[in-house]
């Protein structure tokens, strides 16, 4: 599928240039950002249009407002955090279209960012609705979309309007992405080891499916483990357990067994009597999960034999936490995988919001290769999937 991205694009000057972006990100209370990844990794897109002296148009959502105004959905916060470290004023725009917004676009003149209000603030954006994607357009000559987080959405400002606007092109940030993940599943260096994580196997059913066709070792840690060990025969107590999708589990171990895939699940586990930060916990294996606890996080063993396994890892994936790892009590057995994955000698790439969490608190972030934006849109390429917003992008015949 040929791409265009923005650096090959003949002629900026001048032009309004609508760029997609994802910044939603996370905020306190009181609308303070407390983690800008997202739109760190968007900046060096912007700064080349900018530096090409394009009239820069940003648009992104924020959270589910449902197609409501809300002001807790406001863009302003990020709006200031680009400012900071872009080094130059953006101006956030009232709305995302309407007379106001007409005459801020208007008025731009070479250089100039401007952010549009939360996209998601009418129910058009996730209709997918050409009309709401030309008032977003507001004119500009050129689409870039550097949005991978969303790109699994075929959502109005991600894919609708590539159909109408008469350039297109992807951002360095979603080249960075494609770059990355093609070569950590298309043409990996092998062995290739994938470590999934989180609460659910239902969540990740089809990821695992393909995987298992695709890698040399499959490492199963965080709630979802407790679904193949009780396919196993083992008693897991007040675990999480999805009891519908144990036949399930066993099919994707009898499948990796088939094909020589290394399996690998907790051999111990921390549990408690009660899914609370102070509630009384200790260590155990698997096998001796006492009836009415739950496990929360991987033990110290299991820690160890995750690491093990990466020894020879030459290419890694990891989506997914260990354990309930946002409570203290509980966070050891994903920051000792998050050292493991940032200390050995592989590409590593890794997905998903939680995961990227993990990595920042464990202090290793700086020793991974790449952080993927994505959560959803980043499970979806692990799945074989063509993200609509990536296949929107396709530029043969436009």
């Amino acid at each position: 599928m040929p791409i265009r991205y923005i650096d090959q694009l003949k002629e900026l000057k001048g032009k309004k240039v609508f760029i997609r972006v994802d910044f939603n990100v996370p905020q306190d209370d009181k609308g303070n950002i407390t983690e800008d990844t997202r739109i760190a990794g968007a900046v060096p897109t912007i700064k080349y249009a900018v530096e090409q002296g394009a009239k820069v148009v940003l648009a992104s959502h924020l959270g589910r407002p449902k197609g409501e105004k809300k002001a807790k959905y406001t863009m302003a916060p990020a709006s200031k955090r680009l400012s900071q470290l872009l080094g130059k004023k953006v101006t956030q725009a009232p709305d995302c279209f309407g007379p106001e917004v007409d005459k801020l676009i208007a008025a731009m003149k070479p250089g100039d960012v401007v952010m549009l209000e939360n996209v998601r603030f009418y129910p058009g954006e996730e209709k997918n609705d050409a009309a709401f994607a030309g008032k977003l357009l507001n004119g500009c000559e050129i689409y870039v979309n550097d949005a991978f987080a969303v790109s699994h959405r075929a959502h109005a400002s991600v894919e609708a309007i590539t159909k109408i606007v008469p350039t297109i092109a992807a951002g360095f940030l979603m080249k960075n992405e494609m770059t990355f993940f093609d070569k950590a599943m298309k043409n990996p260096v092998r062995p290739l080891v994938a470590i999934l994580g989180g609460a659910k196997v239902s969540g990740k059913l089809e990821v695992l499916e393909t995987l298992v066709n695709k890698v040399d070792k499959i490492v199963i840690g965080g709630g979802m483990a407790f679904t193949f060990l009780k396919a196993m025969g083992y008693q897991v107590g007040k675990s999480l357990v999805e009891d519908e999708l144990i036949p399930t589990a066993k099919k994707v171990m009898d499948k990796a067994k088939k094909r020589g895939v290394r399996f690998y699940l907790p051999a111990d586990c921390v549990v408690a009597d009660a899914f609370e930060s102070k509630a009384t916990n200790f260590i155990t294996p698997v096998q001796e999960i006492p009836e009415g606890w739950m496990a929360l996080d991987i033990g110290p063993a299991s820690a160890a034999l995750f690491a093990e396994t990466l020894r020879d890892a030459k290419t890694v994936i990891w989506n997914g936490p260990m354990g309930v790892f946002e409570m203290d009590a509980f966070a050891r057995g994903t920051f000792a995988v998050a050292e493991a994955v940032g200390n050995c000698y592989a590409t590593t790439v890794i997905g998903g919001g939680d995961t990227d969490a993990a990595v920042n608190k464990a202090g290793v972030a700086d020793k991974v290769s790449y952080i993927s934006t994505g959560g959803g849109a980043f499970l979806e390429l692990l799945e074989g999937k063509v993200l609509p917003g990536v296949k929107a992008l396709d530029v043969k015949g436009k």
